[in-house]
C-alpha cells in the first residue's frame, strides 16, 4: 500500500459484498434507487475527498490547535476548506431521505464512507459527524415546528451540532446536572448552567451551531428522570430561519487535549445574562431518553472510529516495518549478510498480526452493527424485527467498547514497531495513539459500557438478544465449508459453552448479595463476552476468505484472503484464551478489587 492509501483497496469491498452483502440492501424499496455501483461511486468519492483534503492537514492541525482570543476561535484555514467540500457533497445528508435532500444510502454504506474520513483525519471529521448526530435526535424527537427551523440547514452543513451533557461537577453522573430550563409564557425556556467537553462548541465553521442540551425543569422528578432536552442555538432565529441576535451561550474557554486537537473542546456557559432561549425537544422529562438514541448510534461511530485512527496507526507501522532494515533473519546470520527488514523478526510479524487482529476485527465488528440498523429499517415482520432490535442494543455497549479498547492497543504496538521513531514528533505514530486515547473516555466510559452490559443489556426481554446472537452465530457456523475456519468455529464452540455457564452463574449472582462484586468485575464479563463475540466476527470473515483463495486471480488478492484467515487464527489462538482469567474471576465472585478500602490505597 502507498503512504497515503487510508484503506486497503480489498478491505470495504471484502467486509461490504462479500460478508455483509450490502447490496441485496437495494432489493428493498427504501434503496431501490441505488445499486453496487452507486455505492462504489459514493466511497470512491469519500475515498478522494478524505485523501485530499482531509489526510493533508490532520498532523498540522495537530501541531496549530485551535484558538480564542476571548472573541472569536481561529483554527488553520484547511479545516474550513475540508469541511464545505465535505457538506457540499451532501455527505451530512447522506442516510436521509431524498426528499429531504439526502441520497438516502444505507447506514452499513454511510459507515463505509466514515472510514475514510476517520483514518485521514478524525479531528476535522468530527464537526459534520457531531451534526449528523444531532440532526438525528431533533429528525426522531423535536415537533414538526423545530424540524422546520434546524433540521434543512443543519442537512447541509450551514448550521451544525453538539451535545451538551457533561457538567464540570457531574461528569458521566447525568442525573446530578444542574443546568435549569425555566418554562416562559410563549412556551420557550430560559436555560441556565454550565457545560464542560463540548466537542465542537464553537467555531467559525458554520453560520450557527445548535447545541443539544440536557437540563431540568423546576418541579420535575428527581434523578434522571427530571432530565429533559432542549435546542439551544448559539444564534436565534429571525422570521426568515436565518441566524439574526445572539443567543445567550457563552464560551468560557478551549480545553487542551492530548490528542484529538483540532476538534475544539469547549466549556460553555448558559444564561449567564438570564437571556438563553431553549426550545425543548419533545416532552418535558423524556430527555435523557432522546439523548440516548443520539448516543447509541454516536458509540457505534466512536467504536468505529477508533477501528479506523488504530488501523491507520497499523497500516503506517506495517510500511515502516516493510522499509526499515535492522539485524539479521536465520540463516543469514553472518556479519557480511545484509540487514533485514524488520518485519521479517518473529516479534514484529506478531505485533502486526496483533493490530490487524485488533483494526480489522474492530471494523468487521462497527460495520455488522450498522448493517443490523439496516436490517432493522428494512425487516417488515415485526417479531424478527423486536429480535434484532434486541441484538443490536445487547451489541451496542461491545461495538463502543471493544475497538476503543483495542485501537489504542494497535497503537501503542504501532509505536513499539517503529522503536525509538515511534516515540518522536517526527513520526506520526503518537498522535495516532493520541487521537485514539479519547475513544474509550467519551460517549460513556469503557467502564459504563461493561456496566450497561453486566446489569442491562444481558437480560433486558428475557434475554433476547441473547437468544437471536446465538442464532446468528449458528447460521454462520453452519455455512462454513471449509477446514481452517471449520477448526477455528470448533475451537469457538468450546468457549460459546464456557459463555453459556459463566451467564448462568451470573444470573444467580445478580439475585444474590454479589452485585457489588459483580459491579467490580464488570470489565472481565464485558473483556470474556467481547472477545466471543469478536471471535465470531473474524470467523465470519475467514469462512469467507478462505473459498476465495484458490479461486483469486492474482497473487495480491489471494494473499489479501490469507493475510484474513491468518489474522482469524491469531485471533482464536491468541486472544481468545486470555479470557481464562476473566472466567476465573467471575466464577469465583473474586472480590479482591470490591473489597479494596479507601485507606489502603
Amino acid at each position: 500500500m502507498a503512504a497515503d492509501t487510508l484503506i486497503h483497496d480489498m478491505e470495504l469491498p471484502f467486509q461490504l459484498y462479500d460478508v455483509l452483502d450490502t447490496e441485496s440492501l437495494c432489493e428493498h424499496e427504501t434503496f431501490a434507487e441505488h445499486s453496487r455501483e452507486t455505492f462504489d461511486a459514493v466511497i470512491e468519492t469519500a475515498n478522494k475527498m478524505a485523501t485530499n483534503l482531509f489526510l493533508p492537514h490532520n498532523h498540522i492541525a495537530d501541531k496549530q490547535e485551535p484558538t480564542f482570543d476571548g472573541k472569536k476561535v481561529s483554527m488553520i484555514d484547511d479545516v474550513k476548506v475540508a469541511f464545505d467540500a465535505f457538506r457540499e457533497a451532501g455527505f451530512i445528508a447522506g442516510r436521509y431521505k431524498f426528499e429531504d435532500g439526502g441520497m438516502q444510502l444505507p447506514e452499513t454504506v454511510m459507515t463505509a464512507v466514515s472510514g475514510y474520513f476517520m483514518a485521514a483525519n478524525p479531528s476535522s471529521t468530527a464537526y459534520p459527524f457531531l451534526t449528523a448526530a444531532a440532526i438525528n435526535v431533533i429528525s426522531h424527537f423535536a415537533s414538526d415546528e423545530l424540524k422546520a427551523q434546524f433540521m434543512p440547514k443543519m442537512l447541509t452543513g450551514d448550521f451544525t451540532g453538539t451535545m451538551a451533557l457533561t457538567e464540570p461537577h457531574a461528569g458521566s453522573s447525568l442525573a446530578d446536572i444542574k443546568t435549569t430550563a425555566v418554562k416562559q409564557a410563549d412556551g420557550t425556556y430560559r436555560v441556565k448552567g454550565s457545560k464542560i467537553y463540548i466537542s465542537g462548541g464553537e467555531h467559525e465553521l458554520s453560520d450557527n451551531i445548535v447545541h443539544l442540551v440536557l437540563a431540568k425543569v423546576p418541579g420535575g422528578p428527581a434523578g434522571v428522570k427530571g432530565i429533559s432536552l432542549f435546542v439551544v442555538p448559539k444564534y436565534r432565529l429571525d422570521v426568515q430561519g436565518n441566524p439574526a441576535d445572539r443567543n445567550d451561550v457563552q464560551l468560557a474557554g478551549l480545553l487542551h487535549k492530548l490528542g484529538y486537537r483540532g476538534t475544539t473542546s469547549t466549556a460553555l456557559t448558559f444564561g449567564e445574562n438570564d437571556d438563553c432561549h431553549g426550545y425543548l425537544v419533545g416532552e418535558e422529562h423524556f430527555g435523557l431518553r432522546y439523548m440516548f438514541m443520539m448516543m447509541n448510534e454516536a458509540r457505534i461511530g466512536v467504536g468505529f472510529g477508533a477501528a479506523m485512527i488504530g488501523y491507520r496507526g497499523y497500516q503506517y507501522s506495517l510500511d515502516f516495518a516493510k522499509d526499515r532494515t535492522q539485524g539479521r533473519v536465520a540463516p543469514h546470520t553472518k556479519p557480511e549478510d545484509p540487514a533485514a527488514p524488520i518485519i521479517q523478526h518473529g516479534d514484529v510479524k506478531r505485533m502486526l498480526l496483533a493490530q490487524k487482529a485488533y483494526t480489522e476485527g474492530g471494523i468487521a465488528l462497527c460495520l455488522y452493527g450498522s448493517n443490523l440498523i439496516d436490517r432493522i429499517n428494512t425487516c417488515g415482520d415485526v417479531k424478527t424485527k423486536e429480535g434484532l432490535q434486541e441484538l443490536l442494543d445487547l451489541l451496542t455497549p461491545v461495538l463502543k467498547a471493544w475497538p476503543s479498547e483495542y485501537g489504542p492497543k494497535a497503537n501503542d504496538l504501532g509505536i513499539q514497531v517503529l522503536g525509538g521513531s515511534g516515540y518522536t514528533r517526527e513520526y506520526y505514530s503518537e498522535q495516532f495513539w493520541r487521537d485514539n486515547r479519547l475513544n474509550p473516555i467519551h460517549e460513556g466510559t469503557n467502564g459504563i459500557q461493561a456496566l450497561d452490559l453486566s446489569f442491562r443489556k444481558l437480560w433486558q426481554k428475557n434475554g433476547l438478544g441473547l437468544t437471536i446472537l446465538q442464532q446468528e452465530i449458528q447460521r454462520d457456523m453452519a455455512k462454513i465449508t471449509t477446514p481452517e475456519a471449520a477448526a477455528l468455529a470448533k475451537k469457538l464452540g468450546v468457549y460459546l459453552a464456557k459463555l453459556h455457564e459463566l451467564l448462568t452463574h451470573v444470573a444467580s449472582a445478580l439475585q444474590s448479595d454479589k452485585q457489588m462484586t459483580l459491579s467490580a468485575n464488570a470489565q472481565a464479563l464485558m473483556n470474556a463476552f467481547a472477545t466471543i463475540v469478536v471471535s465470531w466476527i473474524w470467523i465470519r470473515q475467514a469462512s469467507v476468505a478462505e473459498p476465495k483463495i484458490a479461486t483469486s486471480d492474482s497473487d495480491s488478492a489471494a494473499n489479501f484472503y490469507r493475510g484474513k484467515v491468518q489474522a482469524a487464527k491469531y485471533f482464536i489462538d491468541w486472544e481468545l484464551p486470555s479470557i481464562e482469567r476473566d472466567l476465573q474471576v467471575l466464577h469465583s465472585n473474586n472480590d479482591v478489587c470490591a473489597s479494596m478500602q479507601t485507606d489502603w490505597f
